[in-house]
This record gives structure tokens, sequence and C-alpha cells, in this order.
């Protein structure tokens, strides 16, 4: 049982604020914000209590999204009610940013009074909502294919090379009335995050992947969906299939919608996709790497006649030639007492400074195209420079996005909708690769 929802900024400003039982008054707003921004560390807990009057929150696109109770309800409960209460808004409102949050709060109001009565959530299905809505969704910009303006997380850098942009699945689904004019398109996104340790040896000691299949429809009349994935997808440690390379993974669960009587046998999903955005599979591969590692550092540490820190550094991209990495972000701890950094990198398109604060080197490379290397010479200038503060250098942490890439080789053979779409319609399948945790020991 829900007593209030509320949506803040990052900075604490008031987004949305629904009371459904009247049990604690909108003071409660500040007082969650006060115990969140006096905690030191940066995730807080899930879960905070504050006489009874119990909060709990996620943290999505950058925004607070908070359900408070007075009741022994479920956590978990609550937490999968917030997380779909955002699915459910970014399928309306377009994307889960304060400015489409403000722009949108009549929209987002109607939905919390069909979302949940009095405290009782109704229900989160946007087939069952669009019966009920008559709040339009306010764009903060016209949708255009070919805007290349945006280069979102997928990036089209050219009009010819076809690349559906990220901002083509960032807008509102097609309301039931049709006024909004959008194309009848369905997305489907091949999405993995690597987690990988390297030691100082260049020896990998850690690689997990966790994947998922998301499908984002603006098709208002898709009875059904087939996707094809690889026919040497293997789960686990069977035999292998097909006479291909094995696509394998350690573990593998699907969406509740998702019908797999042809999976086993020709590795086919069913799924009937409603309009909005789910998740039809998850997957998951431990210790294991099928394809080499993206990055490899070669560093050389060391101390000049002058007392500066030097530190050259070669970063090679493993990537196949025809791929690149893109918003390549290099974390490098420095030692606590440094001053100032001067530096010389390989190419224009790099910039590096140092972060006193962080007491780190951040080096950012635009676009790190495959098989190429890249380096850098950094001097740093520290007071009272010692063998002891030289440990104080690494590890190095990377963050990076691999457009159009997947470690585990998963790929979507196909993808067929029925009955056939009257009218123009467009199909697209998209791949990316983030870095959740990725680091170099030296």
């Amino acid at each position: 049982m829900i007593s209030q929802v509320f949506i803040l900024s990052s900075k604490g400003d008031h987004l949305i604020y629904k009371d459904f039982r009247g049990e604690a008054g909108n003071e409660s707003v500040n007082i969650f914000y006060k115990m969140v921004t006096a905690l030191k560390d940066d995730q807080p807990p899930v879960v905070m209590s504050r006489k009874d009057l119990h909060f709990v929150h996620i943290k999505q696109g950058g925004l607070y999204w908070v359900a408070t109770t007075t009741a022994d309800a479920s956590p978990f409960t609550i937490i999968e009610f917030l997380n779909r209460l955002t699915a459910l808004i970014k399928d309306y409102c377009g994307s889960l940013t304060e400015k489409s949050v403000r722009m949108n709060f009549a929209l987002i109001y109607e939905l919390l009074d069909e979302v949940v009565d009095y405290g009782y959530i109704q229900t989160t299905s946007t087939d069952i909502l669009k019966n009920f809505i008559q709040t339009e969704a306010v764009s903060s910009k016209p949708f255009s294919l070919f805007d290349l303006s945006n280069v979102g997380l997928f990036g089209a850098e050219t009009q010819q090379s076809k690349v559906a942009q990220s901002a083509s699945a960032a807008r509102p689904i097609t309301s039931s009335r049709g006024e909004q004019g959008g194309k009848n398109e369905i997305f489907v996104d091949v999405i993995e995050r690597m987690s990988v340790v390297i030691g100082s040896n260049g020896v990998l000691m850690k690689a997990d992947i966790v994947g998922e299949i998301r499908v984002k429809c603006y098709m208002p009349s898709c009875s059904e969906m087939r996707i094809g994935l690889n026919e040497e997808f293997s789960i686990g440690k069977s035999q292998l299939r097909g006479y291909g390379a094995v696509v394998r993974v350690d573990e593998c669960s699907f969406h509740q919608a998702v019908k797999l009587d042809e999976f086993d046998s020709y590795r086919i999903l069913k799924v009937c996709p409603s309009q909005g955005e789910q998740t039809v599979m998850q997957y998951q591969l431990c210790d294991d790497l099928p394809t080499p590692a993206p990055f490899r550092l070669f560093p050389t540490i060391e101390r000049d006649n002058g007392g500066r820190l030097l530190m050259y550094l070669k970063l090679r991209c493993d990537l196949p030639p025809k791929s690149s990495a893109i918003n390549v972000s290099v974390n490098i701890p420095v030692p606590k007492n440094s001053l100032s950094l001067s530096q010389e990198l390989s190419s224009p398109d790099q910039k590096a400074e140092l972060q006193p604060r962080n007491k780190a080197i951040v080096w950012e490379i635009c676009r790190f195209p495959g098989g190429s290397q890249l380096s850098a010479l950094f001097k740093l200038e520290v007071s009272g420079l010692s063998s002891a503060s030289m440990l104080e250098v690494g590890p190095v942490s990377l963050s990076f996005e691999l457009p159009k890439y997947t470690c585990t080789g998963l790929q979507i053979r196909f993808l067929r909708l029925s009955p056939i779409q009257p009218g123009p319609s467009q199909r697209w399948v998209r791949y990316v690769t983030h870095s959740d945790s990725y680091t170099i020991r030296i």
C-alpha cells in the first residue's frame, strides 16, 4: 500500500508530487532529500525510514523516483512498481529527463491517477492504459530519422549509413487516436554490459557479460513477432549447435509473454509485442570472454631528473578493424599530492585533464577505431614525490560504448511480423556493448 509518489531532480526540485492517502504531509519530500544528501556514499540505500514512514526509491534519468508507505509493505513490490512506472512514463513521454517530466506533468498526473487508486496498484500495462489516457505527450523536438545533430547511443555518422539513432526510439508511443503521426516502426536492441579485470601482466583475470534483448514497438496492430537468434546459440555446457562458431551463455531468462515452442529446435522467440518497451530476454556469461578484450594498456611509469612523475601510456583497441569504440574515458588515479599536469597526446581529437578533487587524470577519446593504438605522455608535478607515492598510481578504469558490436557474438538472424503490416513500416535491429566495469591493474 503506497502513501505517496513523488519525483525529484538531482538538485531536489519538486517535479511531481501525489498523495494518495493523506497519511504523511508534503514535508516528507524535504525529509527524503535531506536524508539522501546527508549520506557520503554515492549510492544511498534503496529503503530508508524516518519514524513510521518508509521511503523506497530508485534513480533513473538523473531523477529520484520515490514512493512512501506507512504499512509493512514488501520493498521488492514497491521497487518493481517504481521500475514499471518509469518504463510506463518513458513509453508515454519518450524519455526520462527532467525537461521531459516538466513538459509532461499533466500526462504523468493522469497516469498516476489510473495506475494507483487510494494507495493500491491497479495496472502498469501500456495496452490497458492507452484506452483511458487522454492527455497527449509534449515532445521537446520533432522526430526526424536523419537529424544528425543529436547522434545518440547507437550513433549514425552519415545519412547513407541508414542506422536508426537512439533518438528515433526516444519518442512517445503512438496514441490510440493516431494524432501523433509517428511511423510504424519496431526496434529490437541487443544490449550487453561487460565487467572486466586485467592484471598488471596483461592476463585476463575476470570477465562477465550481462545482456538483454529489448523491444520497443510503435505498431498498433502487430499480433506476433518472431525473432530468430544464432542457430549456434547454446545455454550452459550443452553440446554445440549448428556448423558455425558457438555463441554460448551460462544463464538465460525470458519475459512471461515469450513463447518458446520453437526455441529449442530453431532458436526462435515468438512474442506478441505491446506498444512501448519491454525486455523479452536476459542472459549472462560468467568468467569468459569469447572475443579478445576490447582494450589493452601498456604503461611505463618512472621519475625524471627534475623530480616529476612521468607516465607514458599506450592504449590499444583490439576490436575488429570495421568496429570502433566511442566516448572512451580513461581514469588514472594519481598521487594525492599532485599539483599540475603537462601532456603530450598522439592525436588532436583527444583531451586530458587533472582532477585534483578526485586525485585522477581523465583521458578522453571521442572515437577509437578498432586495430589502432593511441598514446599519451603525462608529466606530473607532485609535492614530495617518493617511491611510496608512485605506488598510488592506478588501477586504471575505462568507460566506453561499442556500437554495432556484441562481445558474446549474439546476432538477430531475422525479424518477422504477422500479420503483414499495411502501409510502410520499418524494422530496426541495433547492437551495443557498454563497459559496466573495466579495470586494468598497473
